[in-house]
């Protein structure tokens, strides 16, 4: 694939504001938009991605439910993970056995700030949610597990940076933690809505770490306020999913465009958000939806539209906080985690 070489002079420091997310894209918006729009004329999805109907369910949390039966009805079946470490399957679809036409581009830095991060291809999502929505994989020749790394997750971050449509935002889905695939991969992907997770403050657990409680399940927060701080936040996360799993606890992650941790009134970052979680492997009977990062910030596409019809957010909430933590044991690692940091 082609290279999109950036550097510095790419950030885009200020997104866009909700009032205009459509306003002046970035290159890399134009870019990304226009070559996922021609594969999907090229018929290289597994379905034609429409309008979706989606929802507000009435409630204190906004829950926004989204119908899209063709994902649950035509995605490939998630591979079964049997563990938090299971090592990379070459007999299992991984994407080293992506067609060519689906490489949309390869991400490269030249220039400060700091080290450079992994290289990213980014490729699209055969399987959509959204418009847009893209995988970022880091070589996916080296075959490496779905374990998260910092130089990954750097490179994803800077991607992050580099739209400049407020609903960009990155992802990834650990093993036991909703990955489909356990192949090194991370979620790029546009959502057309604010989320409460951004601007909400947090409660400070040390100097680089916050609890926020906004949305259905409450996260780790971590802030960066520009490109330099990138590089750090990435291995304090990663840092912070490797005691995780150490613990027995699967991780989510999204990071997306937001307000410091005290909350509005500073300059806007990116919060990165890690959510710890009971491991589930294979489906769950019963389950009205699977959980992964998407459910965890706020939003649910469903599968069905009784279930999108009908759904409450006591239900939705009730489905989301069965993998969650109690209430002490998360605050006993949120203790952990700030120790963890501040050495």
């Amino acid at each position: 694939p082609e290279e999109f070489v950036y550097g510095e002079e790419d950030f885009v420091l200020q997104a866009a504001g909700w009032g205009d997310p459509n306003s002046a894209p970035s290159r890399f918006d134009r870019v990304l938009l226009a070559g996922w729009s021609d594969r999907m004329e090229r018929g290289l999805f597994r379905y034609r991605l429409g309008p979706l109907p989606n929802r507000v369910l009435p409630g204190p949390v906004r829950l926004v439910a989204q119908l899209n039966e063709q994902r649950s009805a035509e995605r490939r079946p998630p591979q079964p993970v049997r563990s938090l470490r299971d090592p990379f399957d070459p007999g299992a679809f991984n994407f080293t056995r992506l067609r060519p036409a689906e490489l949309l581009f390869r991400l490269r830095r030249t220039g400060g700030p700091g080290p450079p991060p992994d290289s990213l291809l980014v490729a699209i999502n055969a399987s959509p949610l959204e418009r847009g929505h893209v995988l970022l994989l880091p070589d996916p020749a080296r075959r490496l597990p779905q374990l998260l790394t910092a130089p990954a997750l750097h490179g994803a971050l800077e991607a992050a940076l580099l739209s400049a449509h407020p609903g960009f935002r990155v992802g990834f889905n650990g093993l036991g933690g909703g990955a489909s695939v356990n192949h090194l991969h991370l979620h790029g992907l546009y959502l057309d809505r604010p989320l409460p997770l951004e601007e909400a403050p947090a409660e400070p657990l040390g100097p680089r770490l916050g609890l926020l409680r906004a949305g259905p399940a409450p996260a780790f927060l971590f802030f960066a306020a520009g490109p330099a701080a990138l590089e750090p936040v990435s291995r304090a996360v990663c840092r912070a999913a490797e005691h995780l799993g150490a613990a027995g606890l699967a991780c989510n992650v999204l990071a997306t465009r937001g307000d410091p941790p005290a909350g509005p009134g500073g300059g806007r970052g990116l919060r990165v958000l890690l959510w710890a979680r009971r491991p589930l492997f294979g489906p769950k009977a019963g389950e009205p939806f699977a959980v992964a990062l998407c459910e965890l910030a706020g939003l649910l596409p469903l599968p069905a539209e009784p279930l999108y019809r009908d759904i409450t957010e006591a239900q939705a909430l009730s489905a989301i906080r069965q993998h969650l933590l109690p209430e002490p044991e998360l605050l006993h690692l949120g203790g952990e985690l700030a120790r963890l940091l501040e050495n």
